[in-house]
């Protein structure tokens, strides 16, 4: 019943303001609707971009300029996640994965994997993501806790923004009165993705819940882990101009949990 009525809204309501929006204020309605598309996924890029294109083709604006508007828009909604992220930063994260993962399945060995695969894949992973449905802006979000640097990130985010704005933009345009059949078609490469990202979540629960002999295998590689994240966080403190009081007590927290976990692995060892 709500999702469809959430789709009846999509469809109807939000499709009507939304191109209205962009029959009033033109470029720089396309640039601030992708912006916050970016930050507020109930306005899909599936619906304002084919509509961009759709007002381009009917000789109310250009093609080009449609896609130039779309990507600085995009590159507005980019920075405000990644700015966002940035100022919570990984000693935060650190701490808050350390007090609450375990609820989630979620513990330091798997965080600083995961951190160790984007500081080697950043650029790929910006690049890529930013073409993918439902992703392509959350990939704002490990590049902000990472703090990646500023300009391959604008270059990368560019780049795949570009790649996405022209594609929908395009189609819109081509397709003409027919510019929202767009959204069927992303639709069906959202339902692949949200298949990918089900069936991580099941490994996930079976990995982390489920499998005994998984569960052995983390402990060490824990232990590890959060050593590493006191010996990086504590680092990041000392170069700091001024220690901020939220990351002092995040780090407290950080090197209280890996004095902890390698107790727990020395008692582990002598059993």
């Amino acid at each position: 019943m709500i999702l469809a009525g959430l789709s009846d809204f999509i469809v109807g309501d939000l499709t009507d303001w939304v191109v209205d929006v962009i029959e009033t204020i033109g470029y720089l309605g396309v640039a601030l609707l992708v912006a916050v598309e970016n930050l507020f996924p109930p306005i899909p890029s599936e619906v304002v971009l084919p509509a961009a294109g759709f007002t381009a083709g009917q000789g109310k604006a250009n093609l080009v300029g449609m896609v130039v508007a779309a990507t600085v828009g995009s590159l507005i909604g980019a920075w405000a996640l990644y700015l966002i992220a940035a100022a919570i930063g990984p000693i935060r994260i650190h701490a808050f994965v350390v007090r609450y993962g375990k609820w989630l399945g979620v513990k330091a060995h798997d965080l600083d994997r995961a951190e160790d695969w984007f500081d080697d894949h950043a650029n790929t992973a910006v690049l890529i993501c930013r073409c993918v449905p439902l992703i392509r802006s959350l990939v704002s979000v490990p590049a902000g806790f990472r703090r990646m640097a500023p300009v391959p990130f604008t270059i990368y985010t560019l780049i795949g923004s570009v790649v996405w704005n022209s594609i929908l933009i395009g189609a819109g345009y081509a397709l003409g009165d027919k510019w929202e059949e767009v959204g069927e078609y992303v639709g069906t490469i959202q339902y692949v993705v949200i298949a990918a990202i089900l069936g991580f979540v099941a490994w996930w629960i079976w990995t982390r819940f489920l499998s005994t002999s998984h569960k052995a295998a983390r402990a060490e590689a824990e232990a590890a882990a959060l050593a590493e994240f006191a010996e990086e966080d504590a680092e990041r403190v000392s170069e700091g101009a001024g220690v901020d009081p939220v990351d002092a007590d995040a780090l407290t927290v950080v090197e209280q949990a890996a004095a902890d976990a390698a107790t727990e692995a020395d008692l582990d060892a002598n059993r």
